[in-house]
């Protein structure tokens, strides 16, 4: 779609304006039954069309200059409205932008797409906005957190949006959706500005209809940032440029703990073995592999998680920005209301999980155990690329669910990251390509690779995408 759409702007078939106004033309269609974006800003999106056909006439072309793109809603940018998708942060207007944002620039921003409250959860059901609906059937989720930029770009309310990723929030939703999503190494895309929920954990990236759109968006937003101290200086890849020079004899690695998991439905089994397959005849080599502490890094994950949502949670007090509760008076009822009216159910339960993991007495037993276990998994990984290039798993273990389904059992919810959240730990690159549908509803597949490998994930990426499968 992206490649499409920058043709017919430099040749000026369609201007920046047309094209942002047909974007809002069908998000005012549409969103009120998908409830993609919780803010759509008309004014300021044409204002920037304006002015991106004025470079276009001026041939101050970038890549992205007049394409519409839309923003989770947990980036800052300046002077508009910035939630978390939370009651704590209603009213919020950030006074400087997201890196991403500045080096999205060129591009046309419609809205702010809805997430999980804090990105806490596997749904959008968390949301202070309400649940985002599944474009291929308004009866289940879009997946979460990032669940409102997977249904913006699956439904073309969007050509592409920018999502983050702790335990699989770009991954799932564009699973679920029938998307493009991609996870990069941790550090490869700043965080500065994006609202925290586990600093050790959150990574930034694009979601897009195709594995082209990834590379080209993946390329404008990558890169060293000095007000990102955990971003590396290592240079970015022409992603765009690679993609389709694909290295034959590829190691694949089918890790034998992900496709023994219980409840992985046999239909996305099948459909991710009949790809291995098709791959095998195009000439790579496959192998099975493991990842032995992978039944563990669910429950190490929801132990690292909410402690470091515990302290990032903690400047939400109703007193500098955001929430206050009004019938509160003295300095300590105003913490207590502020946040107790404030944060949803989610959020509550993660931030006493976390501050009790991080008390006195409970610190060793639970979140140093949860660190040594999470490096058990980076050694895990470590050996099995010793074996392969790359590693080939499904992303969730069935499709979409319905919404309400899992909201009265938080375990179950939990369940959704079994196959996204051991990357997430060890800071591992993971791409999700379509790779299907069943009873209507897409699949997909994901391709982790060791780190800094983004250019690698999108080459093989590109190559699953254009292989047949079934519909």
């Amino acid at each position: 779609m992206l490649v499409d759409l920058r043709r017919q702007l430099d040749s000026k078939t369609i201007s920046a304006v047309e094209l942002t106004e047909q974007f809002l033309r069908t998000i005012a269609e549409k969103n009120p039954q998908l409830n993609a974006y919780v803010s759509v800003l008309n004014d300021y999106a044409i204002e920037q069309a304006k002015r991106c056909d004025d470079d276009i006439a001026q041939g101050q072309i970038q890549p992205l200059t007049g394409i519409p793109y839309a923003l989770k809603d947990i980036f800052c940018v300046k002077g508009i409205e910035t939630t978390a998708c939370s009651n704590i942060l209603r009213g919020y207007i950030p006074p400087y932008s997201a890196t991403v944002a500045e080096r999205l620039r060129a591009g046309v921003l419609l809205g702010k797409t809805n997430t999980d409250e804090f990105t806490m959860g596997s749904s959008t059901e968390t949301s202070a906005f309400g649940v985002t609906h599944n474009p291929y059937d308004a009866d289940r989720v879009s997946g979460g957190s990032s669940g409102g930029s997977a249904a913006a770009v699956a439904a073309g309310l969007a050509t592409f949006g920018l999502g983050t990723d702790t335990g699989g929030s770009i991954r799932q939703p564009a699973a679920f959706c029938g998307v493009v999503g991609l996870r990069p190494t941790y550090g490869r895309v700043s965080r500065y500005g994006a609202i925290a929920m586990a600093s050790s954990l959150d990574t930034v990236g694009p979601i897009t209809a195709t594995v082209e759109d990834c590379a080209i968006v993946l390329e404008q937003i990558a890169g060293f940032d000095a007000l990102d101290g955990t971003t590396s200086d290592r240079p970015v890849e022409q992603y765009q440029a690679i993609l389709r020079n694909v290295p034959t004899g590829l190691r694949i690695g089918l890790p034998t703990e992900y496709f023994e998991t219980e409840g992985l439905h046999p239909g996305i089994r099948q459909a991710i073995e009949q790809i291995v397959q098709q791959l095998k005849q195009a000439g790579h080599t496959v192998q099975a592999v493991s990842i032995p502490h992978t039944k563990y890094a669910v429950p190490t994950y929801y132990i690292i998680c909410p402690c470091e949502v515990s302290s990032n949670l903690a400047r939400y007090d109703g007193i500098k920005y955001g929430f206050r509760a009004d019938s509160a008076e003295e300095l300590l009822e105003i913490y207590q209301q502020s946040r107790a009216q404030g944060f949803g159910v989610e959020a509550k339960r993660r931030i006493m999980i976390g501050t009790y993991a991080l008390s006195a007495g409970y610190y060793d037993a639970y979140y140093l155990k949860a660190m040594q276990v999470r490096t058990l998994l980076r050694q895990d990984f470590a050996a099995a690329f010793n074996e392969v290039d790359v590693m080939i798993a499904p992303v969730t273990p069935q499709p979409a669910f319905k919404i309400g389904e899992k909201t009265t059992d938080p375990i179950q919810m939990f369940l959704e990251d079994v196959f996204t959240i051991p990357s997430n730990l060890a800071g591992l690159p993971a791409i999700t390509v379509p790779c299907g549908k069943i009873d209507q509803l897409p699949i997909a597949l994901q391709v982790i690779g060791p780190q800094w490998s983004e250019g690698r994930l999108l080459q093989l990426g590109y190559q699953i995408e254009h292989l047949p499968h079934d519909s």
